[in-house]
């Protein structure tokens, strides 16, 4: 029994923001199945960053106490290993996919994928250290890859439809997502300097609010708004 609660803990929060994004496709939704996929892909992508971490480890020495050597860790070693592991699931599987046909998509498959890496990540730290800390990352960790997520598939959508500017707004995904992921991870591995961990959550209101708002201008931008009045007219 407790291993059931343990494991619907750590699935509960990314199955909800994933039910949460899809809910707001409001003119086209994704098939479930490749949604389902995209939630498989994000799970794999942990592989993918333990691949890459794994040499680094020998090749990078951090010191735990230091301020700048942390900086490094959270930014490079951390967040832009865990957000390109991701992103190549994104830009180079599901991004060419037929049903990726509106800027909103982007913001729908990067988050399942987050949401899958999120999930995968949460039964392990769930598992390890139980209760309080899958309460803990309810909270805090898994809206937090979602909003790298959210903000990932908002460039991501732009570059699609942006004519001329898919490289350049590709790259701004990549590094947009690591970017608020390196200062929310920064904040928590200096968290021996007293009061500093509260950067952290306001990296992650910051992330919230944004990601708030790119839902938003995403789904203002969608190209069926148009046909679904049309067709809401004929009826």
């Amino acid at each position: 029994m407790d291993i059931l609660i343990l494991l619907a803990l750590a699935l509960a929060p990314g199955i909800a923001i994933g039910i949460y994004i899809y809910l707001k496709d409001h003119h086209e939704r994704e098939p479930i199945g490749l949604l389902l996929t995209s939630f498989f892909y994000g799970a794999v992508s942990t592989l993918v960053t333990f691949a890459i971490s794994w040499p680094l480890e020998f090749l990078v020495s951090i010191k735990e106490d230091s301020v700048t050597d942390q900086f490094t860790n959270a930014f490079f070693k951390v967040a832009l290993v865990e957000e390109f592991s991701k992103f190549i699931f994104i830009r180079f599987i599901l991004y060419p996919n037929k049903n990726f046909n509106e800027p909103f998509d982007g913001i729908v498959y990067a988050t399942m994928v987050g949401m899958g890496f999120a999930t995968f990540e949460n039964i392990l730290y769930v598992f390890h250290y139980g209760v309080p800390t899958g309460i803990l990352r309810m909270f805090t960790a898994v809206p937090a890859h979602a909003c790298f997520a959210v903000l990932m598939g908002y460039f991501l959508g732009k570059a699609k439809f942006t004519h001329r500017k898919e490289f350049y707004y590709s790259v701004v995904a990549l590094l947009v997502a690591t970017a608020f992921h390196g200062a929310y991870d920064y904040f928590w591995f200096i968290a021996f300097v007293p009061g500093i961990w509260i950067g952290a959550i306001i990296s992650l209101i910051v992330a919230l609010v944004l990601s708030k708002k790119a839902i938003l201008l995403h789904q203002q931008s969608s190209p069926f708004i148009n046909a679904d009045s049309t067709r809401n007219d004929s009826e």
